[in-house]
């Protein structure tokens, strides 16, 4: 049962051991076919060598030539300036100066005012005057006593009359306003000098005189 098994170790294959080695030879030639021409046919690299080489300097820029002097005649224009006129100096020159006149220098705080105006205080104002009023010790003594013509004529009549009291309370003078006669006007006058008494009026306290319009009528009654 045996003899027919192959001598060689570990049971290898004679015949695909051959075939193996004949397909990787066959590969191996091929790749060396295909490869040597291109390694034969490779150059060795090329070394550059650099090299200085001389430049000529550029040659020295040429000088201008003078130009050649033109012996053309050259023509002036002339041209007119009127003279200039100077204003004439007088040998005695007068100059007006207006000078604004120095403003006051303000004192300062707390220093004295020097000669400045003093503003005086304003005046205090003036006490109202209190009018003149009949004094009532005497009011019975007003009435003037009737003239005897107008009694006689049965007359009755009306006085208006300006009195002029003093300090003291009297009548100083008289003047007349209307009256229906002059009897009656000279029967009040002398009875208002005489007999007719005031308080004077007054301004802050002070007596003061006074002018007053004073009526008197006079009326018969009945007898």
């Amino acid at each position: 049962m045996y003899a027919n098994r192959s001598s060689l170790p570990f049971g290898i294959n004679p015949a695909g051991l051959g075939f193996a080695m004949v397909v990787n030879g066959a590969i191996i030639g091929a790749m060396v076919f295909l490869i040597a021409p291109n390694i034969i046919g490779m150059k060795p690299p090329t070394v550059l060598i650099g090299e200085q080489i001389p430049i000529d300097e550029p040659p020295p820029p040429e000088k201008p030539q003078p130009k050649p002097e033109s012996h053309e005649r050259v023509r002036e224009t002339l041209i007119y300036q009127p003279p200039v006129e100077h204003p004439v100096v007088s040998e005695n020159p007068v100059t007006t100066t207006t000078e604004r006149p120095a403003e006051p220098a303000l004192p300062a705080l707390g220093e004295p005012k020097g000669t400045a105006d003093v503003i005086p205080d304003p005046p205090k104002p003036i006490p109202p005057l209190i009018a003149a009023q009949p004094d009532p010790r005497y009011a019975s003594q007003f009435q003037p006593e009737y003239p005897g013509q107008e009694i006689r004529m049965n007359r009755d009549g009306t006085v208006s009359v300006r009195v002029l009291i003093g300090t003291d309370g009297r009548v100083k003078a008289v003047e007349q306003i209307r009256a229906t006669s002059t009897a009656f006007y000279e029967a009040t006058r002398r009875h208002a000098l005489a007999k007719w008494r005031f308080k004077p009026a007054t301004r802050g306290g002070e007596p003061q005189e006074s002018w007053k319009t004073m009526n008197v009528r006079f009326e018969m009654t009945g007898q």
